[in-house]
């Protein structure tokens, strides 16, 4: 029964989606997963002047602290850089797609990573450890 009641909740939450609404998200998810050019410009409303701006395969943080910015973007194949920028009373930012993308009103897009289950884990120590005799 308790089975049902999530399922009903589930599908009663969804429908009070828009199209708007899901494509916003399905947006959201592919610049997330590196998929959209963005461009991030940093303003000085005071002066009007362009303090910073990065373009290209970028993700904005999600759970960021207040006042603060992460922007995270892929640079090559396995290789990512992460911005930590702060924000103030006259500094603000914009981020802008730069090109379409072809994302669906209907349905949400659900990425499942199986690799992401396993953790890489690193080994830190020294290995002649491991070989030591540990007698009491």
């Amino acid at each position: 029964m308790r089975k049902i009641f999530i399922l009903a909740a589930a599908l009663a939450s969804l429908s009070a989606c828009t199209d708007a609404d899901i494509a916003s998200q399905n947006l959201s998810t592919a610049a997330d997963n590196f998929q959209i050019v963005r461009r991030i410009v940093f303003y000085n409303g005071i002066t009007g002047e362009y303090m910073l701006s990065m373009e290209g395969l970028c993700s904005l943080g999600n759970n960021d602290k207040a006042r603060e910015l992460t922007v995270t973007c892929k640079t090559g194949p396995n290789a990512y850089k992460k911005h930590f920028l702060g924000l103030s009373d006259n500094v603000t930012y914009f981020a802008e797609q730069m090109e379409a993308a072809d994302v669906s009103a209907y349905h949400y897009r659900v990425i499942f990573k199986p690799q992401a289950i396993l953790p890489d884990i690193d080994f830190k120590g020294d290995a002649s450890e491991l070989t030591k005799s540990h007698t009491p």
